[in-house]
């Protein structure tokens, strides 16, 4: 195969929703349809040990929550899939915000009964912000939930989207029967049995036919004739160029614990998903097809193997080729790097691949070297845009709880920060190090890995911090600067790449200071530029 057509076989996407909507489970049984793994485990069921394939650190396990984002990666139709599962709890959305910028396109899920939530919205919007193409998938329709018109109007209202269904159930909760496909034309009856072989499917081409009446009963048949007639009078037809766009998003509905309505998604995510899109640089505009290699990182993961204490960056292959033992230069450091073992991942294994294709997803492993948005090159001097830092929103103290152990605390809170688990501030004052995150459950995770990873105790105390502000100034030499340094010196820190950070008590400080020294900006994202 050559180049283009491996480009052309490629597709990257997201899975994003509200915790719970059930991202996890959908992500097993699409592994289960690409022969990636065996058995699927429910996500929430203690019968079954094995667990979910794309939670594998502890503490996931425990709470039944992703708090990392995962990479997993099979072939189902001569397409290669790369699938990140990111995590949908609103503490780590900062995780799931980078990953959408090594995607090409996102299934959003929703779940029948509660409808649109919160954390959907704010991730949809980002999405809607990159134009990215949606794909929407409600989920477990086998329980009680919203009718399903109800639903795609809060779909198109509450997430801004303009929606056309592919699939549509037939009943639902009790009396769901099946889905009738509009892609392909035909049934699939529901038995409630997930070990069933999926592949029943009845064609029905023509839904006037008393054909329809036998297989689910007059009266659910005249029902389904009127809403099919229903969404041909209010919903567009679908348009592949208008969903590329991002101006148009299908609907599938399913059940994913059942492996319900998920061949359908597969199927027809494939046919129109898009291959690896071009991404804008500092310098220019980069095509897939372009034969240098470029790429950057989106993820440090630390520790996937608790045995070796290793360190994976993920790196997003954007143009050109990733070759094994090639020299590429790192950006940032101006220097040459060549890697001997890049990973892929399919399912749960890692394995050492030759050569990636734009699209792909690899893992080096890192002594040290990248931070999250690196660029890889093969020489040219530029940067991927848009991968953010945010303000963090909590802030405490960490201490360290076993002065034996001042070693392995440090290197373990560098090595967690690299990750962007969260964030650095050392105080210019007195260097007592905060720790900022965006999320409070953050805490638990890297008191959690800190003491299982790297074998150190830290403790926490409060620190009354409102917001973080990148401070930059109109000119570092000006008067107006020193004296807001001398003023504010109290609550001023670094960040881990020596930026000036300034820790503000409330919005009123914020305002004040602002009006007081006009020349020094002060800013709630720093792009890793």
């Amino acid at each position: 195969m050559n180049f283009t057509q491996e480009i052309a076989r490629r597709r990257t996407f997201g899975i994003i929703s509200h915790p719970d909507a059930g991202k996890t489970t959908l992500t097993e049984k699409l592994l289960l349809f690409g022969g990636a793994i065996q058995e699927a485990g429910a996500v929430k069921s203690n019968k079954i040990k094995k667990g979910a394939t794309s939670d594998f650190m502890e503490i996931e396990r425990q709470r039944g929550i992703s708090v990392a984002t995962s990479v997993l990666a099979f072939n189902y139709k001569d397409k290669k899939i790369n699938i990140l599962d990111t995590p949908g709890h609103k503490d780590f959305a900062e995780d799931t915000y980078r990953t959408l910028t090594a995607v090409d396109s996102v299934i959003v899920v929703i779940d029948v009964a509660k409808g649109v939530e919160e954390q959907t919205e704010k991730l949809v919007s980002v999405c809607r912000m990159r134009k990215i193409p949606i794909l929407v998938f409600i989920n477990k329709l086998d329980r009680e939930g919203k009718d399903a018109f109800d639903l795609m109007d809060e779909v198109e209202k509450k997430l801004g989207l303009q929606v056309t269904p592919m699939s549509f159930p037939i009943g639902m909760g009790y009396d769901f029967q099946g889905i009738y496909n509009l892609w392909e034309k035909n049934i699939n009856l529901f038995s409630g049995d997930s070990r069933k072989n999926i592949e029943d499917v009845i064609e029905i081409k023509d839904i006037k036919s008393n054909e329809l009446d036998q297989v689910v009963g007059e009266k659910a048949a005249a029902k389904l004739r009127d809403e099919l007639e229903l969404i041909q009078e209010v919903y567009p037809e679908f348009d592949r160029n208008a969903y590329l766009e991002g101006n148009l998003q299908p609907v599938f509905f399913g059940s994913a614990l059942n492996n319900f309505g998920v061949r359908e998604l597969l199927d027809c995510f494939i046919e129109i998903a898009p291959s690896p899109r071009p991404k804008d640089s500092d310098t220019r505009l980069v095509k897939p097809d372009e034969e240098k290699l470029s790429g950057f990182v989106f993820k440090i993961h630390a520790n996937m193997d608790p045995k070796h204490r290793d360190r994976l960056a993920f790196v997003k292959i954007v143009s050109g080729t990733f070759e094994r033992n090639k020299p590429y230069t790192h950006v940032r450091l101006q220097k040459t790097l060549k890697f001997s073992s890049p990973n892929a991942f399919f399912a749960e294994r890692k394995e050492i691949v030759d050569i990636s294709y734009p699209g792909d997803i690899v893992g080096l492993h890192d002594t040290g070297n990248f931070k999250i948005g690196d660029t890889l090159t093969e020489g040219e001097m530029m940067n991927f845009k848009g991968i953010p830092s945010f303000s963090p929103e909590h802030f405490r103290y960490i201490n360290n709880a076993d002065p034996m152990k001042a070693k392995q605390l440090e290197k373990g809170i560098d090595q967690l920060m690299d990750e962007g688990v969260a964030q650095l501030f050392t105080l210019e004052m007195n260097n007592r190090k905060v720790i900022g995150t965006v999320g409070a459950l953050q805490y638990e995770v890297i008191q959690y890995r800190l003491e299982h990873e790297y074998g150190a105790k830290c403790s926490y105390e409060n620190f009354p911090v409102h917001k973080a502000c990148w401070v930059k100034p109109d000119d570092a030499k000006n008067e107006e600067f020193a004296e807001f340094k001398r003023i504010k010196q109290k609550f001023l820190a670094h960040d881990k790449y020596g930026q000036l950070v300034f820790l503000a008590d409330s919005d009123f400080t914020i305002q004040m200071t602002q009006s007081k020294y006009p020349s020094v900006k002060l800013f709630f994202t720093s792009e890793s530029e």
